[in-house]
């Protein structure tokens, strides 16, 4: 075989055009429209062909038509202008304002997939799609954040649909060459590379850089030479099935990761790991803060746990990862010697307390245990991973579970049609998307008039087609398929008719297939001579699940037995690219999943943003984001026992809603030629999505809940040595070790009533806290309306004061109970630790009357 050494030639920029090297290197251009315009005015053809990707797009454009554009007065006026807002939004630092951390903070995001752009494929999903636009939102509001993930070679699959309808997979490799990447050099200009110990020997991985605006984005890439070709595989593929290969993954993520931005002088004053793929970087934290701050390891976790933020994206247990102990165990051998602790206590630290000492080691679990910030995704998925994970804390209610919420957003001006943006700075104002939040910028959005509103959407929904067109005549054409079958492509669907958009994975319980049931039905809303509907279905089944890829076919399937390929159309391989043109030109979002199984969804929100409409199940987001002025619901609050009573009555209701509800309003034109109260809808959902679910609004509810809070705190435990740190580690340990001793009597009440309004009543109960003080521990009236004899409906507390020390470790408490409002209520007493929230939610540590 010829031994070829591979380079790489770009053309020369004219030093007027010099900027566009540096943009196209920083990925800040693909969500700023000027830029975008900017490279698709250097040659509109190429700009498409390359797949909107600069560097590919710079390796075709010709020297000839760079040195005509270097003399366009008009195109340097519109780089000048670019470059304006790069300097002021990426180069320059962040006012007070923006970034109140301080000098020295550092927030690391650790995330398995990171979807920024279509033209870099490191992301599966919505997963991705969600960390990029935190990166995105991070960067806008000047965060002083480092990403951290793993470069993928293949990254997810390409999706290729048979004659059949059955989907294939292919993995084609990534050229690094056509990516924005800088390999990050060490200390002494050397190339950086990190070593991750490993059952099969040491894991070996470079170190890239991409920019997101001001974040940079730090991958690791074990496709090393010096690794043997299992170890390069690692991160050959995103979501490797197989375990062995997926636990080195989230290895490398966590430990790695955190080597990495110590080998690069980050030292992170917090943590935020994206789901638990990434749990592992805690125990690195660790084990890097006992060496550099010279701790111990009480010290050290009471530290990383109140600075570390542990987000859940998975509403189904099955969904989280877990690895047979034997597997993990050679990972942690050398962290354990770290630590200076057995192997098993830090495998413990992965499972539940009652949990079979060789159990599976969860990762969900390990960043419970290391994390004080713990949060769902929507207010519902919060409620739910709280039930989901109650046994963790048997001893408490579950609202009193310690996992919250932070809804997720979109990063808007990655989803916006260009359209809706010119109207934005007509009404809103040219900085529309630096204040999109303030409620008066919101409301500009009624200003619009309808006509124009209308225009705008009409375009987006023809260019859906024109798109829609064009990557339907590829795939026939790839399929081999008839002439016939190719030329019907060409004019696939119809712009001016009401368009349904279905995009998302294919898993069973998101029911892609629910709007099939009923076959005569739909083929009779689709076909209406003077009131027809088409729907545009996308996505990708994961690769070891036949159930979702039988729900693709399905939908071929159909398709083809009702005669309904000029209503209906399916959208191979399913992109960000593919995203944008369906959010953008659909009139209807339409969204089908089993009540609670969502844990969020976020692509209604990006069609929302461009006027599109929600039907959807109350599940996720739209659990919170449903109102009857822009959208509507399918179904209600309930979640049934039965799936297939379920889909029988969901799937009628869907159809009812199309025929009674959005049929109508779409077409009716009474005023003209325009759906007057539809534009009323794309109105309210507009400034719905604008307000409540933008990424901006989501980043900025993780930095005033949890990292401000975070950074503050550490500085404090920091302060004289960790002195802090070790009292509460100290008093960690002496609740955990002692609490066992604590016995509560049973309450009494001074009366027993009828009470009314206003009356009070005196409660008492005996505390016995053996060799614990009253000043460590709260003593709490717990009570509220009752749901049966034995449950509160929701609880609240009141402290009780200690009246009377009755000796041998045992108190009198007391306090007054106010009747504020009628109705059947019940009380009880507990005991909690008077501490902060990490020691106050340890498990096990609260004992009940």
């Amino acid at each position: 075989m010829k031994h070829i050494l591979a380079y790489q030639v770009f053309p020369r920029l004219p030093g007027s055009l010099s900027f566009l090297g540096v943009l196209s290197r920083n990925l800040w251009w693909s969500w700023k429209p000027d830029a975008i315009e900017l490279f698709r005015r250097v040659d509109p053809r190429l700009w498409e062909a390359s797949g909107r990707n600069p560097i590919v797009f710079a390796t075709q454009v010709s020297q000839e038509r760079l040195q005509k554009l270097s003399r366009d007065d008009s195109f340097l006026a519109h780089l000048d202008r670019v470059r304006q807002q790069f300097k002021e939004r990426v180069l320059a630092t962040p006012d007070i304002g923006e970034n109140p951390y301080g000098s020295g903070t550092r927030i690391a995001y650790f995330s398995m997939e990171f979807g920024i752009h279509e033209s870099l494929p490191l992301f599966a999903g919505g997963l991705g799609v969600l960390a990029g636009d935190h990166l995105k939102s991070s960067s806008h509001m000047g965060l002083p954040m480092a990403a951290v993930g793993l470069l993928y070679r293949q990254g997810y699959f390409q999706q290729l649909l048979d004659p059949n309808g059955w989907q294939q997979e292919t993995y084609p490799e990534t050229d690094l060459y056509t990516l924005p990447l800088v390999r990050v050099k060490d200390n002494t200009g050397a190339d950086l590379r990190i070593r991750v110990s490993g059952p099969a020997g040491d894991i070996l991985a470079d170190v890239w850089k991409i920019m997101i605006g001001r974040i940079p984005l730090f991958l690791l890439d074990t496709n090393v030479m010096d690794n043997p070709p299992a170890i390069r595989d690692i991160t050959a593929r995103l979501y490797n099935s197989e375990p062995g290969i997926r636990l080195a993954q989230e290895v490398l993520l966590g430990i790695g990761g955190m080597q990495a931005l110590t080998a690069m002088g980050i030292e992170p004053t917090v943590c935020h790991m994206n789901e638990g793929h990434s749990t592992f970087a805690n125990v690195e934290r660790i084990a890097l803060f006992m060496e550099r701050h010279g701790v111990d390891l009480p010290t050290a976790l009471e530290i990383v746990a109140r600075t570390s933020v542990f987000t859940t994206h998975t509403p189904v247990a099955a969904g989280h990862d877990e690895f047979p102990t034997d597997m993990v165990r050679p990972y942690i051998k050398p962290l354990a010697k770290r630590l200076m602790i057995s192997e098993d206590e830090v495998l413990a630290w992965g499972r539940t307390g009652n949990a079979e000492p060789q159990g599976p080691f969860s990762m969900f679990i390990l960043g419970l245990r290391l994390s004080q910030y713990c949060n769902g995704v929507s207010r519902l998925h919060g409620r739910v991973a709280r039930r989901m994970w109650s046994h963790v804390w048997p001893e408490r209610s579950e609202e009193d579970i310690p996992i919250s919420h932070v809804t997720n957003g979109v990063h808007i001006s990655s989803f916006i049609a260009p359209d809706i943006v010119m109207l934005f700075e007509r009404y809103l104002g040219p900085e529309w998307h630096y204040t999109s939040r303030k409620l008066e910028n919101v409301e500009r959005i009624d200003e619009i008039y309808d006509e124009e509103l209308w225009r705008a959407h009409e375009m987006n929904r023809t260019r859906l087609i024109s798109k829609v067109r064009e990557l339907l005549v590829k795939q026939y054409s790839r399929r081999n398929a008839p002439t016939s079958v190719v030329k019907a492509a060409e004019n696939a669907l119809d712009p001016e008719v009401l368009t349904i958009g279905f995009a998302r994975r294919f898993a069973t319980y998101k029911r892609a297939n629910l709007i099939l049931r009923d076959p005569e039905r739909l083929k009779a809303i689709l076909t209406s001579k003077d009131r027809p509907v088409q729907i545009i279905f996308a996505g990708k089944a994961h690769p070891q699940d036949n159930e979702g890829k039988e729900l693709i076919r399905n939908i071929i399937q159909f398709t083809r037995q009702h005669n309904v390929a000029d209503h209906i159309a399916f959208l191979e391989d399913y992109d960000m690219g593919i995203a944008r043109h369906l959010v953008q030109g659909v009139d209807v979002w339409l969204n089908t999943p089993r009540r609670p199984l969502e844990a969020c969804g976020t692509s209604g929100m990006k069609a929302a943003i461009n006027g599109a409409l929600n039907l959807s199940i109350l599940d996720g987001w739209w659990d919170e984001g449903y109102h009857p002025d822009r959208g509507w619901s399918l179904g209600g609050r309930e979640e049934m026992a039965d799936p297939a009573y379920q889909d029988a009555v969901e799937v009628q209701a869907l159809y009812n809603i199309l025929e009674n509800d959005v049929i109508p309003c779409f077409y009716d034109r009474a005023s003209g030629n325009m759906p007057t109260e539809w534009l009323a809808k794309m109105k309210a959902s507009m400034r719905m999505a604008m307000a409540e679910f933008c990424s901006h609004r989501m980043v900025h509810d993780y930095q005033q809940r949890f990292y401000l809070p975070a950074v503050q705190r550490q500085r404090e435990l920091l302060e004289a040595d960790a002195a802090e740190a070790t009292r509460l580690s100290v008093l960690h340990k002496r609740l955990v070790d002692l609490w066992k001793e604590i016995r509560v009597g049973v309450p009494e009440r001074d009366h027993e009533g009828p009470f009314q309004v206003e009356d009070t009543f005196g409660v008492s109960s005996i505390v016995h806290l053996g060799l614990l003080k009253p000043s460590e521990v709260t003593v709490e009236l717990y009570y509220g309306r009752m749901k049966r004899m034995t449950e509160l409906i929701t609880g609240q507390t009141q402290e009780m004061t200690m009246a009377e020390d009755r000796g041998d470790g045992s108190y009198l408490y007391r306090c007054t109970v106010t009747c504020r409002e009628s109705g059947r209520y019940g009380f009880t007493v507990r005991v909690v630790p008077q501490a902060d929230d990490w020691i106050r939610f340890t498990p096990g540590l609260l004992t009940w009357a």
